[in-house]
């Protein structure tokens, strides 16, 4: 296969990589051992440097081995952006268990078939969340309950305030905890075990670190299998993708959740790998995120689209000091032009798009940071990564232009889905993963995505890429947030429908918009019907949740029938 995209890499960035064969929880040992004393996490005005993380970490491995914790078991963490998080990663990879990452906001539904799933033996869980872990336990293997608090790790006085906050902003949430053989308080665990490694051998290329959840859009969630290897990877492509990086001098903002595995890699690890300072917030407050920049100055914040939009049309941005941002990756949904651009006019860096999935750890490519930014595009394949569009026509490699499945191969991919060999054989061609997204390369080797295979919109025989409509609708100047849906037609099979939410204080019709759609869209991809909207539903990273307002859509014309 021709490499064409290796001819746009700007000299600083190799075409191969070559990898130290180590497990994940040795960078933080190394991070230790020579910046013991520098900070490695910043909440809310706590500091941990990477001294005191690492001993923490093989505090909550001994806690662990006590509980009866081996190699391979499963340990569930089910906790917001919090000292805690990182803590109980690493502390469980130390002792050889597999990570599962949990969502705080999942339902007892959600939870329930994760939890059993994956045979999590122990949950690490926020006493928020207690009675939730408590109501599906006896469905699950799980043997021990691990539970903490925010104020845990909060500075004086903030850790005596913070329960009356939590009782304000939660008030018919009752936390009764009461602790015993089963049920274990974080924090008196972290007192009684000693900061001892574990004797455990881990093999990176074999040995499993995680299982990341998918998001379920087409049935139940699958467990996504990634090892230490996988994860090392991907951290490391992405520190040479952002080849300006000076070892131990960053500081990452971590408003991505570290459940969701973007976050977990470009925030979270990336920090541990680079030695860099993550400051991190327990979840994206608009106004939190402008005075946490303009405060502690942090040099890099991965996001998702939808942060850069809620900071942009926030009526104090232009209070705040943002220049302290060098590089941004945007990544879980397309970014629009107009938010890159006006995003990039508040920095002193540049903010460009990425793509990736859960499968894939999750990044394969992205624009370049400190060269040309290509309109329109995921940008080009990371190091060590092959990328590839699998032809709609004849099912072989597509030329240059064709429209096609995206396909992807190197050492971020998956070793497959936990316990369901039939799927994991349905994404694969080879070594190959088929994306299930539907794109094309051009001639220099940037590659585009037109929009998620099933998301496609076949109107009156013409196919509809729904990500099109979103860019122009994106450029209207009232116009926050959109996206578009395929609804059902009984004349063209499906017609168009976008959901618009306006900018505060702004007013539009339909009218208004259908003109301006008609002025740059060919007129069979026109929206037919708009609904405009306060919110979008959206998942905890700021994806727009395309299924959720799919079904709500079905569930009208189910009624109306």
């Amino acid at each position: 296969m021709e490499r064409r995209w290796l001819n746009s890499y700007p000299s600083e960035i190799p075409g191969h990589l070559d990898y130290d064969s180590k497990p994940l929880f040795a960078y933080l040992e190394s991070a230790a051992e020579e910046k013991t004393d520098k900070t490695a996490v910043h909440f809310l005005g706590k500091t941990l440097t990477f001294g005191e993380l690492h001993e923490c970490s093989l505090r909550f491995a001994h806690a662990l081995t006590t509980l009866g914790v081996k190699k391979g078991d499963r340990v569930a963490i089910m906790l917001p952006n919090c000292p805690q998080a990182v803590i109980a990663y690493y502390g469980t990879l130390f002792v050889g268990g597999i990570v599962v990452q949990t969502n705080p906001l999942y339902t007892e539904r959600e939870l329930r078939h994760q939890l059993s799933d994956s045979g999590a033996k122990v949950i690490v869980g926020l006493d928020l969340l207690f009675g939730r872990i408590s109501a599906v336990r006896g469905d699950t293997n799980i043997e021990h309950i691990i539970m903490t608090s925010v104020k845990d790790y909060l500075p004086f006085p903030k850790n005596l305030i913070y329960p009356f906050i939590q009782k304000r902003q939660n008030p018919t949430v009752v936390v009764d905890i009461t602790y015993n053989h089963e049920v274990h308080s974080f924090r008196d665990l972290q007192k009684r075990s000693q900061p001892v490694k574990p004797q455990v051998e881990v093999n990176p290329d074999e040995d499993l670190a995680l299982l990341q959840y998918t998001g379920g859009t087409t049935g139940p969630a699958k467990g996504v299998m990634l090892t230490h290897k996988n994860l090392v990877t991907n951290a490391l492509q992405c520190n040479t993708w952002m080849y300006k990086n000076r070892e131990g001098k960053e500081k990452i903002l971590g408003a991505l959740p570290f459940f969701h595995v973007y976050g977990m890699t470009c925030v979270m690890n990336l920090g541990i790998i680079t030695k860099a300072e993550m400051i991190i917030l327990p979840r994206f407050d608009p106004a939190q995120v402008l005075k946490t920049i303009h405060k502690e100055r942090p040099t890099l914040f991965p996001g998702a689209p939808t942060m850069y939009i809620a900071l942009l049309n926030h009526p104090d941005l232009k209070k705040y000091d943002l220049s302290s941002i060098q590089a941004c990756i945007s990544g879980s949904a397309a970014l629009p032009l107009e938010v890159q651009q006006k995003f990039q006019a508040v920095i002193s860096g540049s903010l460009v798009e990425g793509y990736g999935l859960t499968e894939a750890s999750p990044v394969t490519h992205a624009n370049l940071i400190y060269g040309d930014q290509v309109r329109g595009s995921i940008g080009l394949p990371w190091p060590n990564t092959e990328a590839a569009i699998i032809s709609a026509e004849t099912g072989e490699w597509a030329e240059p232009g064709e429209i096609g499945e995206l396909a992807v191969r190197g050492p971020q991919v998956m070793k497959g889905y936990w316990n369901q060999p039939e799927e994991t054989a349905s994404v694969f061609r080879g070594d190959w993963l088929i994306t299930g997204d539907m794109g094309y390369m051009d001639e220099k080797g940037y590659f585009y995505i037109v929009d998620r295979k099933k998301d496609l919109i076949i109107a009156g025989g013409f196919n509809i890429y729904p990500r099109e409509v979103e860019e122009v609708l994106y450029e209207h100047e009232k116009v926050k947030e959109a996206v578009v849906v395929g609804v059902p037609d009984a004349y063209r099979g499906e017609t168009v429908k976008a959901f618009v939410v306006l900018k505060e204080g702004a007013e539009c019709s339909e009218e208004e918009l259908n003109k301006f759609c008609r002025e740059h869209l060919a007129s069979f991809k026109v929206p037919r019907l708009y609904e405009f909207r306060q919110e979008l539903p959206k998942t905890m990273v700021g994806k727009i949740l395309r299924r959720v307002l799919l079904e709500e859509e079905r569930e009208k014309a189910k009624q109306s029938s």
